[in-house]
């Protein structure tokens, strides 16, 4: 996709502070909230010494050891770094962008969730959706990175809690 898609997708953030605060208020409040919620579950799973526990601790611990290696080994540069257009968060991070992190994380969080309480892993997957597109519009990613990390923590989430 081309430079002109990602402006027209983060210009009315660019231009207006508000919905800018807005989009980065929910971005970062969406990664603290499941930053939060995981070792909440872990702690939960691990207080009813839940058979659970291991699997929803292994799989998503080897899962992001697995896409670090990847996205280390990619080192895909950034939207800002590609083109003369600043990300409307303070990131200075060069390289690394795909697959988005943040999503993976998201949705592989989602999937551990999944084997606990269903309910909760349905507003999951929302949150995550909006973050992969809040990750877009802010300019840290690109479509591709974010649709990489979504797909790759499903992925990866039921191929590792099958296999375990």
């Amino acid at each position: 996709m081309q430079k002109d898609f990602y402006d027209k997708l983060s210009r009315p953030f660019e231009q207006d502070d508000k919905k800018k605060k807005r989009l980065t208020a929910a971005n970062s409040l969406i990664t603290k909230a499941f930053y939060i919620a995981y070792p909440v579950q872990l702690m939960i799973l691990a207080f009813t010494r839940d058979e659970r526990f291991l699997r929803v601790l292994l799989v998503p611990l080897v899962s992001f050891i697995i896409v670090t290696i990847f996205r280390k080994a990619c080192n895909a540069r950034r939207p800002y770094e590609v083109w003369d257009a600043p990300p409307l968060i303070s990131k200075d991070t060069r390289g690394n962008s795909f697959p988005s992190r943040h999503v993976f994380s998201v949705f592989m969080i989602a999937m551990a969730t999944s084997h606990v309480c269903l309910p909760a892993t349905i507003a999951m997957i929302a949150a995550g959706v909006f973050l992969a597109a809040a990750r877009v519009l802010l300019r840290v990613h690109f479509v591709r990175d974010v649709v990489a990390g979504a797909l790759i923590g499903i992925g990866l989430g039921l191929l590792g809690f099958r296999i375990l």
